[in-house]
């Protein structure tokens, strides 16, 4: 298999906006303890057994340091990738906050996106009570945020897929 590199086409005032969402994200995972009971790091940490609960918590207790710490590598990768690319005027009014840029991925930076968006997503979810696709107020603009994510992630799903 050759390695690809996956080129996305952002605005800036979009690149900007993402990276705020993925430097809140780091930051969620800097500030929680493992035990806190956030159901947002929860649904990042995912049960082992479920039918088990002295498995699942030795089984946490062994992973969830170690999956939490990849997920924050990963958000850092995609910060750093997005860091030329969100630079944005202080002007509200300049053009240059809907110039398109570039970003281009190599792949286990292009994984790094796909992990990270889809744990944003996952906390957003969370965030907003979203547990079964029904679960969606389309006049609630915190929504629109969770599908732009998602309309991300799709898009970048089916970029890795063309290729294989």
């Amino acid at each position: 298999m050759i390695d690809r590199i996956v080129v996305l086409d952002v605005a800036r005032l979009e690149a900007a906006h993402l990276a705020g969402l993925v430097g809140q994200f780091a930051q969620l995972l800097r500030e929680s303890a493992p035990d806190d009971g956030d159901p947002a790091i929860a649904r990042l940490v995912p049960t082992a057994y479920a039918d088990d609960e002295d498995a699942a918590r030795e089984f946490r207790s062994l992973t969830q340091a170690d999956l939490l710490d990849r997920r924050a590598s990963d958000a850092g990768l995609v910060l750093a990738s997005l860091q030329d690319a969100a630079e944005i005027p202080e002007d509200p009014d300049d053009p240059a906050l809907l110039e398109q840029v570039e970003i281009r991925l190599a792949p286990e930076t292009a994984q790094a996106w796909l992990r990270t968006l889809a744990a944003v997503r996952l906390v957003l979810a969370t965030r907003l009570g979203v547990v079964e696709e029904d679960d969606h107020e389309h006049d609630d603009p915190r929504f629109g945020v969770y599908d732009w994510i998602g309309y991300r992630l799709d898009g970048l799903v089916a970029a890795l897929d063309s290729g294989e």
